[in-house]
C-alpha cells in the first residue's frame, strides 16, 4: 500500500545528504505532501536529485518542522555538518527518517508493529533473518533501514505487518516518539567513536532502542560481551519485558552444543542452518528468535525461518571455489570483533585485511592469529596491521590493493598454504571503496576471474 498523497500536507522539511538515504526520502515526503528542500555538498548528488525533481537548496530554518540527514552526516561530533548548527542554534528537529516513517505510519492509521535491530555486529543477518521469518509466517513485511532500504521508503503496512528496522546509532541519535513493539541490542564493540565521544557515549546511542517501551513490549539483549551485560543489567527497572540471549551460554534464548534452545526446550538444530556459521550467529539466530516468539510466532515458523535462511551478501560469503580452495567474502567485517567472528570459523586461512583502521586496531585479533597463514595487507591504513603482526610473529605482506592482494593469496593457496582465502578486513572500506559491498562485489570479481570452478 501507499501513503496517503496528503499525510504531510502543510508540513516542511529539509533533506540534507541525497546518497542512497536521503534521495528516497525526499521523494517520499514529496509523495507524501509535505513541502521539501533538499541539499547535499556534491555537486554530482544535486544534479541527481535535480534530474529526479526534489527542489533544491540550503533549508531555510525559519518554518522549518524537521531536518532529517542521512545517517553518515554528523549533527554534533566530531564536528556538526553546517546546516545542523544552524538547526540546533534555531531549534529545529534533527530527525532520521525512521522517525518520520513512525509517524507516517501511525497517522495513516495502521498499527502495525515496529522491530528494531542495533548492535556493533550482527545487525544486518539479525535484520534480514527475522523478515525471512515473518514472511514464512505469513505476515506482511518490510525491511530496511541501516540495511538496505531507507527507512521512509518502505510501503505502508496493515494493521498486521511488521517493519524490521536495523537500527545504527547514527539513526538512534535522531528518534523522538518512535517505540519498538520488540527491539534487541545484540552486542557493543569500539565502533564509530568519533561520533559519540568515547565508549559510553556509543553506549548510550544503542540503549536509546529501548526508548518509550512499554508493559507491553520485549527488550532483548546479547550477554556475550562485558559491556552488553551491563547494559542488560540496568534494565532491570526497565518496563519492557527483558529477554537475554547468547550464543554460547545459558540466558533466556541461548545456543548449547549447536541447539537454539529456551526454557520450553529446542527450538531448530543450528547444525540445518547453513547460512549461519559460528558463535556469532548463533547470538544472531537467538536474536532473531526472541524476537520473532515476542511477535507471536509460533515455534515451528521459526525453527523453518532459520533452516531456510538463505543469507546476506558479503557476511561470510562463500563467493567461489578454485582447484579446491574456497574463498571467503566477509567485506562486511569492518572491525576487529566481526573479523574474530570469520576466523574462528576456519582452522588455517590466508587473510586479506587493510582498509581505515578502528580505534583498537586488530590486537584483539592475538588469539585467532596461530590461524592465519599469511596476511595479506591492503589500504590506507596496511602499516598499522603490518606492525600488530610483527609483534605476533605472524607471517604477512602489505600488498597495497585488492587485485594484488587476491592474485597472491590465490598463489599461497596453490602453494599450500591454506585451503580457505578470506577477505575480512578489520577495517573500513572508504579509503579505496566507496562501501564495504563496493569492496566485496570487487573481491568476487577477482574470484571468479582466476579460473574454473574446481
Amino acid at each position: 500500500m501507499n501513503f496517503p498523497t496528503d499525510l504531510f500536507s502543510g508540513l516542511c522539511f529539509g533533506v540534507v545528504g541525497l546518497g542512497r538515504n536521503g534521495l528516497p526520502v525526499a521523494r517520499a515526503l514529496l509523495a507524501m505532501g509535505a513541502s521539501v528542500t533538499a541539499w547535499d555538498d556534491k555537486e554530482q548528488a544535486r544534479a541527481q536529485a535535480s534530474a529526479a525533481n526534489i527542489p533544491l537548496g540550503e533549508p531555510e530554518m525559519a518554518g522549518l518542522h524537521a531536518l532529517v540527514l542521512s545517517p553518515g552526516i554528523p549533527h554534533l561530533l566530531p564536528q556538526p555538518h553546517p546546516l545542523a548548527a544552524r538547526a540546533r542554534a534555531a531549534g529545529v528537529p534533527i530527525l532520521s527518517d525512521v522517525e518520520l516513517l513512525y509517524r507516517a505510519v501511525r497517522a495513516a492509521g495502521s498499527r502495525a508493529r515496529f522491530a528494531g535491530i542495533t548492535g556493533t555486529n550482527g545487525k544486518s543477518t539479525t535484520t534480514a533473518l527475522l523478515a525471512h521469518i515473518v514472511a514464512g509466517a505469513g505476515l506482511p513485511v518490510a525491511a530496511g533501514g541501516n540495511l538496505g532500504t531507507a527507512s521512509l521508503a518502505l510501503p505502508l503496512l496493515p494493521d498486521a505487518g511488521v517493519y524490521v528496522i536495523e537500527m545504527s546509532s547514527y539513526m538512534l541519535e535522531r528518534i523522538a516518539t518512535l517505540r519498538f513493539d520488540v527491539a534487541v541490542m545484540l552486542n557493543i564493540s569500539a565502533d564509530h567513536l568519533d561520533r559519540h565521544g568515547d565508549m559510553d557515549g556509543y553506549a548510550r546511542a544503542k540503549r536509546a532502542i529501548f526508548d518509550r517501551q512499554t508493559l507491553d513490549d520485549i527488550a532483548v539483549i546479547g550477554i556475550d560481551d562485558a559491556r552488553a551485560r551491563a547494559m542488560a543489567e540496568s534494565l532491570g527497572t526497565h518496563p519492557a519485558r527483558v529477554v537475554t540471549i547468547s550464543g554460547h551460554s545459558a540466558a533466556d534464548v541461548f545456543a548449547r552444543d549447536g541447539i537454539l534452545r529456551d526454557a520450553e526446550g529446542p527450538i531448530v538444530d543450528l547444525a540445518r542452518a547453513h547460512a549461519l556459521p559460528g558463535r556469532h550467529n548463533a547470538q544472531n539466530a537467538a536474536a532473531a528468535a526472541a524476537l520473532a516468539l515476542g511477535l507471536g510466532l509460533t515455534r515451528a515458523v521459526i525453527a523453518s525461518g532459520i533452516e531456510t535462511y538463505p543469507g546476506l551478501p558479503h557476511r561470510q560469503e562463500l563467493v567461489g571455489t578454485r582447484s579446491g580452495i574456497i574463498f571467503v567474502n566477509d567485506s562486511k567485517g569492518t572491525n576487529a570483533d566481526s573479523t574474530a567472528c570469520a576466523l574462528a570459523c576456519y582452522e588455517r586461512v590466508v587473510w586479506i585485511a587493510g582498509g581505515q583502521a578502528k580505534a583498537g586496531g586488530i590486537e584483539s585479533l592475538a588469539p585467532f592469529f596461530p590461524r592465519i597463514a599469511e596476511a595479506l595487507l591492503i589500504g590506507r591504513d596496511a602499516p598499522i596491521l603490518a606492525a600488530t603482526l610483527a609483534t605476533h610473529g605472524v607471517p604477512h605482506r602489505i600488498v597495497g590493493t585488492l587485485e594484488a592482494a587476491v592474485a597472491a593469496a590465490w598463489d599461497d593457496a596453490r602453494a599450500g598454504a591454506a585451503p580457505v582465502v578470506l577477505l575480512s578486513p578489520s577495517c573500513a572500506s572508504w579509503d579505496q571503496f566507496s562501501s564495504f559491498e563496493h569492496r566485496g562485489d570487487r573481491f568476487r570479481e577477482l574470484v571468479q576471474q582466476l579460473g574454473s570452478t574446481a
